[in-house]
């Protein structure tokens, strides 16, 4: 038998507890979920598990803070670093929604961007 994880899928508001099996042969078997979202939320998580980074940063010239995120997912291993670079950003005014604030964080190819406007 394989070595069991159980994941409770985020694809859906359901929240199943998803079990994958990765057996010796490199093929997992999934199970317990409700929708082809967990299905496919499974097999990322064990395969390549990737996460949306969001943040809050202070900002030059506004008492405001400034939300941003990246704007795709990156790995989930780089999420502390991308942090660690958003936070060490100088941001000043003014701010549109989708400027870039870091371009290719930590060379993921993915940018951080402004997700409100600031004047």
């Amino acid at each position: 038998m394989g070595k069991e994880i159980i994941i409770t899928c985020i694809g859906c508001p359901m929240g199943c507890l998803v079990t994958v099996t990765k057996e010796e042969s490199r093929r997992e078997k999934i199970e317990g979920y409700v929708c082809k979202k967990g299905e496919a939320y499974a097999k990322d998580e064990v395969t390549n598990p990737t996460r949306m980074v969001t943040a809050v940063l202070s900002v030059e010239g506004s008492r405001e803070p400034l939300s941003v995120k990246t704007q795709q997912f990156i790995p989930k291993e780089k999420i502390f670093d991308c942090l660690d670079v958003i936070y060490k950003s100088k941001v000043a005014l003014p701010v549109s929604i989708g400027d870039v604030i870091v371009k290719d964080v930590c060379n993921t190819g993915v940018d951080v961007v402004a997700t409100k406007h600031l004047r």
